[in-house]
């Protein structure tokens, strides 16, 4: 039997005994193993691969249910003889090939849709990818530091031994989520809602892909901000839908430029109290001006509120859909940000006339999300521990900005500049040094470091040369140091 060293990364999302499935199926359809070997014990492969013996008997089970191996009782593990017991598996048939190898297909018939979500990926440079485990600097995620995991868990103990005896455990929109969202947007961000307005969605993604369905046509045009957040144009693009790239100033989205670019826009994709990713405000004057525009052409406006919850000066400001007259701004929040990324909860704020439309895709789509985190959540928002935890993850994160800001100043002086924000989890970093934004992340990612290109966010890409810096996921001593190595990196 040829060598069994297969490729595992414990790192990977994909869970181990999986990976070992998938490698041992695709060895066997491959010839490398053949018919009647015997595998080594699960204890001899799982110290050879680095694995448990669970992992690797579990493995074993699932291939032998598949037909893969057969498992003798006091004799070990065999690779089944394939050849013999299905004629479309013989070395030359159209599934194996003459070298007893699954051919590569060619190209294969997908829709119009899922070829302009290609093409818009292959044209746009790629985000470094952060591998599970440990926060990195400079990353854009959320930290898990500040917030109250053993309140958490105990509100999720408690909901789930009150929805077990209701027998309510499904998937349903839980009615008091909707009340405490809707109470929490009124009075932190001026948004005008009843609880039925507030559609509960699976992450924000989710939410816009709804306000895809629900108001899109193939053709239909949609303003998007440039730079902007490359995961609304993907769900825009998706429906089939022509996404048009307007350019943002110090004052957010140029409304003046879209009108000359798309007049006839369906949708606007907005983020006005922290444009992403540049981070400034649209102030009202702007506002006025985008609403106006909307009104002219009965366009909608989705606002999507990402991070507002993280403002660290002044007043907490209005929201878009608070000051808008004729109900045609849909508002979206979501709580992956201000609480955890594994949090898959988020919502949308719709005009009456869409509650019943959105709750119709949202059933398309696979329905609401599970009731029990919604339960836990809703405790979590009524019993107060939603506003305590906002209030000490704003300190803690302005806190981290300030350090990011000093160190920075301090050591990359001439090399990279920032500024503070009044508002988010991550600075624009500018690079002044000549370099080239994909040079900086190379030389970034080689000492461990994680930054995104602006580049990445950008359709049609300006002259300047940005990084993005999240710092929030690790603390001032690890964000110092990451400056530091950066300063090294860099010279």
């Amino acid at each position: 039997m040829k060598s069994l060293l297969l490729a595992l990364d414990p790192d990977a999302t994909t869970p181990l005994t999986r990976q070992l499935v998938e490698g041992l199926r695709q060895a066997i359809l491959n010839g490398q193993f053949v018919a009647h070997a015997r595998l080594p014990s699960t204890r001899a492969l799982g110290e050879l691969l680095g694995v448990s013996r669970n992992t690797v008997h579990t493995a074993y089970e699932q291939l032998v249910a598949e037909g893969f191996l057969l498992g003798r009782q006091g004799a070990g593990t065999f690779v089944a003889d394939l050849t013999s017991s299905d004629p479309l598996l013989t070395r030359g048939s159209p599934l194996m090939g003459d070298s007893g190898q699954t051919p590569v297909p060619g190209a294969r018939q997908m829709s119009r849709s899922a070829q302009a979500v290609l093409a818009l990926g292959e044209r746009l440079p790629s985000i470094p990818a952060v591998k599970s485990g440990r926060a990195r600097a400079f990353s854009m995620t959320s930290s898990m530091d500040p917030f109250p995991t053993r309140i958490w868990r105990k509100l999720l103990g408690r909901c789930w031994d009150d929805l077990q005896r209701q027998a309510n455990l499904g998937r349903r929109e839980f009615a008091p989520l909707k009340e405490a969202i809707a109470e929490h947007v009124g009075v932190t961000r001026g948004v005008r809602c009843q609880a039925q307005q507030v559609i509960i969605v699976s992450g924000s993604q989710q939410g816009i892909d709804l306000t895809a369905r629900v108001l899109l046509d193939p053709g239909d045009l949609v303003w998007m901000e440039d730079p902007g957040y490359r995961g609304a144009s993907s769900a825009f693009v998706g429906r089939e839908a022509r996404v048009v790239p307007v350019p943002v100033d110090e004052h957010g989205m140029c409304v003046a430029d879209g009108e000359q670019l798309a007049p006839e826009v369906r949708v606007i994709h907005v983020t006005p109290t922290h444009q992403f990713p540049l981070g400034v405000t649209m102030p009202f004057r702007r506002r006025a001006e985008l609403l106006a525009a909307a009104r002219k052409v009965d366009a909608w406006i989705l606002e999507d509120d990402y991070d507002s919850e993280f403002r660290y000066t002044g007043s907490p400001l209005a929201s878009l859909q608070g000051i808008d007259a004729d109900g045609r701004v849909l508002y979206l929040g979501s709580f992956s940000k201000s609480m955890f990324a594994g949090l898959r909860l988020a919502y949308v704020v719709v005009p009456m006339d869409l509650i019943d439309p959105f709750r119709a895709a949202r059933l398309a789509a696979g329905g609401p999300p599970p009731v029990l985190e919604q339960a836990a959540l809703a405790a979590f928002m009524k019993e107060g521990h939603y506003t305590r935890h906002l209030r000490r993850s704003r300190k803690i994160h302005a806190e981290r900005q300030a350090c990011l800001v000093r160190a920075v100043r301090q050591h990359l002086t001439g090399v990279i500049h920032v500024e503070p924000d009044q508002t988010g989890m991550h600075l624009v970093g500018w690079i002044q040094n000549g370099m080239t934004e994909i040079e900086v992340c190379r030389r970034a990612g080689e000492m461990g470091i994680v930054l995104s290109p602006l580049s990445a966010y950008e359709v049609n890409a300006g002259k300047a040369q940005g990084v993005l810096m999240g710092f929030s996921a690790v603390g001032e001593r690890t964000l110092t140091q990451a400056v530091k190595n950066l300063q090294v990196a860099l010279q």
